[in-house]
């Protein structure tokens, strides 16, 4: 009956500039335009909706409650941490690996909201 997540939704002040940011920076695809709403969709099928904000924007810290970060998968971490830093992206400390091995780094969309790369040494189970 339940499928899983068919998308996650950003609320931005600027809906078609963050769409293209992703576009322009993690390889998403925009794949549909409603009015303000766009929808882009990572290369494994993923889909972000991004919709017109309404009020003002609190700073998102780490550890504030509800959503954390979205983590950004890659084969290639050494280029995608290339990539993104000739983007001119604003990374929030350097790169590590993870007791387990997996390799990580975390950065900001150009709105503020937290991602992260990694690439694990092992998938998690399905």
């Amino acid at each position: 009956m339940f499928v899983g997540v068919e998308h996650v939704a950003i609320a931005s002040p600027d809906p078609p500039t963050l769409a293209q940011w992703y576009v322009d920076h993690l390889a998403f695809r925009t794949v549909a335009i409603d009015g303000p709403t766009h929808f882009v969709k990572a290369p494994n099928g993923a889909i972000l909706e991004i919709i017109a904000a309404q009020g003002e924007r609190n700073r998102q810290r780490m550890y504030d409650p509800g959503l954390r970060h979205m983590a950004i998968a890659v084969s290639d971490f050494d280029g995608a941490l290339a990539s993104l830093r000739g983007g001119g992206v604003n990374f929030l400390g350097e790169p590590y690996a993870s007791p387990q091995g997996n390799r990580v780094v975390f950065f900001t969309d150009c709105e503020g909201n937290i991602l992260h790369l990694i690439q694990r040494v092992n998938p998690l189970p399905e």
